[in-house]
Order: C-alpha cells, then sequence, then structure tokens
C-alpha cells in the first residue's frame, strides 16, 4: 500500500504546485471563467460539466460513506468545492486508518464483514 501512498501524495503535490501557480499568474477568480465555458457550449464547458458531474460523485460517496452524518455532509461538501485537492490526502488518511483494507477505505460505516 504504501506505493499507493506515495502516489496519491504525489498527484496532491502536483495539483497543489500547479494550482498555486494559476492563482499566482490569474487571480482565484475561478468560477465566472467556470461557468462562462459551460454557458458557450463548447468543448472546454463540456469538460466542465463533465468535471462537476464527477465533483457530485465524488461527494455523493463521501456523504455515503458517512452514512450521511452532519459530519458525512460537511465532507461531501469539501468534497465538491475541493475535488483532488480534498480527495486525495482523503483517501490517504482512509487507506491509512484501515490498513490498506479496500473494503473499509471504500465502504466506510456502511461495510459489512465478510462470512464464508
Amino acid at each position: 500500500m504504501r506505493p499507493f501512498y506515495l502516489f496519491l501524495m504525489v498527484l496532491w503535490g502536483a495539483l497543489a504546485f500547479y494550482t498555486g501557480k494559476v492563482i499566482l499568474d490569474h487571480g482565484s477568480n475561478l468560477f465566472p471563467i467556470f461557468l462562462g465555458d459551460i454557458a458557450r457550449w463548447e468543448w472546454p464547458g463540456q469538460f466542465n460539466l463533465d468535471f462537476t458531474m464527477m465533483l457530485f460523485l465524488a461527494a455523493a460517496w463521501t456523504a455515503w460513506r458517512n452514512r450521511f452524518s452532519v459530519a458525512g455532509l460537511g465532507l461531501a461538501l469539501v468534497a465538491f468545492v475541493g475535488g483532488a485537492g480534498f480527495l486525495l490526502p482523503y483517501l490517504t488518511y482512509l487507506s491509512w486508518k484501515h490498513d490498506g483494507d479496500t473494503a473499509g477505505v471504500l465502504l466506510g460505516a456502511n461495510a459489512k464483514p465478510i462470512t464464508a
């Protein structure tokens, strides 16, 4: 599992570096550009809409994994707004917490014991 942790953290580091560079060069006024691309009905807008749907799925999974608790709904909001900037460290934490058990990572409180 350690190579997977390292992979997640390398991705997170690359994303943090890229995001920092874009903010320095263009500011943090993302939403008008993001939504404007969608409103133009062109390929950048299609990508942004697809990405928004992936953010929604990540948020829905996060809320479900935490049984729609108050904390789970809060994490879901962070997942929707934060994207991979949230999901990469969250998955790393969950992988560590569940000692690499994929069912525990993916299912959380919804995991059922495996019986033979």
